[in-house]
């Protein structure tokens, strides 16, 4: 799985915070062995869409195609999530990975 870490700008405001992101969240939680870094995509993109967290979901859903995850199982998962978590989140959350989903598309 790549490096996440919380955007360098935020320590001017939120230094704890940054560190905690950094080191617990990433350096941590994320590496733990029980679940593969595209599990833990699948529930963290789930999550955030369940819970209409848009401004994380952008970065997660490019997390999660990075840790294998493919557009046609991340539109799998959210159009299942739309029964659960409400059709105005999978619909928000379907147009966030379309628009990642075409800005790395080849050209």
């Amino acid at each position: 799985m790549p490096d996440q870490s919380a955007p360098e700008e935020l320590k001017a405001i939120a230094p704890k915070l940054v560190e905690v992101t950094n080191d617990v969240l990433f350096g941590d939680v994320w590496k733990r062995p029980g679940l593969s870094p595209r599990d833990r995509s699948l529930v963290t993109v789930s999550t955030l869409a369940a819970l209409y967290r848009s401004e994380q979901l952008d970065h997660h859903l490019g997390v999660a195609l990075n840790n294998g995850l493919s557009v046609e199982e991340l539109s799998e998962a959210i159009t299942h999530l739309a029964f659960y978590a409400g059709w105005p989140n999978a619909m928000t959350a379907i147009t966030r990975l379309k628009k990642i989903a075409d800005e790395r598309a080849p050209s």
